[in-house]
């Protein structure tokens, strides 16, 4: 796989929430959050089928290192055999044919390691970008529903401003429909206050969560417990 890919993921997966979500807001639109997703998503199916196909290759690499390394055993048995016989030349031969098959056997060894490593790796990414993107996901309606309470209450304020200018000249029914007005709006402030709190708060605690669960599966994946243990 292309090492530009793979920078390209790691980019996806390191990306700042907060940053992301300040940006939304600033500009009152989530289509900044909505480009991560698109770009994540298509970068997620793409690992998918990359780590496919190295899983594929890491499985063909250890069978052909397995019947190398058991031809050889078996052709290192055969010579001691042929030595005991006194069938020197034949003994010779397959030493020859011994060393070319060790030989082989240490390169199909030595590839099928590095792409188990490059494996590894893909999956380990591939797991954190879907937590990544879960987390996008989850908080792009959270900022969707407080930008939404932001734009009532802009709207709100306008109205409050054009009664301002009605209740100036006396009318108390308008000075009366202000003061309510304000009341709702100073509870508005409080939700948006209250939702704006949550808002990091979820966002801190997921990142948090995803940061382990890619640890503990990580420690999983090496001690080689099952699904069942890890859930245990």
């Amino acid at each position: 796989m292309a090492q530009s890919f793979l920078e390209k993921v790691n980019t996806l997966i390191s990306a700042n929430l907060h940053g992301m979500v300040d940006r939304a807001l600033e500009s009152n639109s989530v289509k900044v959050m909505d480009e991560y997703i698109r770009q994540a998503e298509r970068n997620l199916d793409d690992l998918e089928d990359s780590a496919t196909t190295v899983g594929g290759s890491v499985k063909t690499l250890k069978r052909k290192y397995d019947d190398f390394s058991a031809s050889a055993e078996k052709l290192d048995r055969d010579i001691d055999t042929l030595l005991v016989k006194g069938k020197n030349d034949l003994a010779a031969a397959a030493q020859a044919d011994l060393n070319s098959k060790q030989q082989l056997a240490q390169e199909y060894y030595e590839q099928w390691q590095s792409q188990e490593q490059q494996y590894r790796k893909m999956m380990d990414m591939k797991l954190k970008l879907e937590a990544k993107l879960t987390t996008i996901k989850q908080e792009r309606e959270q900022v969707k529903a407080l930008l939404e309470l932001a734009e009532a209450k802009r709207v709100t304020t306008k109205t409050i401003k054009s009664l301002d200018d009605l209740a100036g000249v006396g009318d108390e029914d308008v000075s009366r429909v202000v003061d309510s007005i304000r009341a709702r709006l100073d509870r508005e402030d409080a939700k948006l206050e209250m939702a704006t709190g949550r808002l990091a708060d979820r966002i801190d605690e997921a990142v948090g969560y995803s940061e382990v669960d890619a640890q503990l599966e990580e420690r999983r994946r090496r001690l080689n417990l099952g699904g069942d243990q890890a859930q245990s």
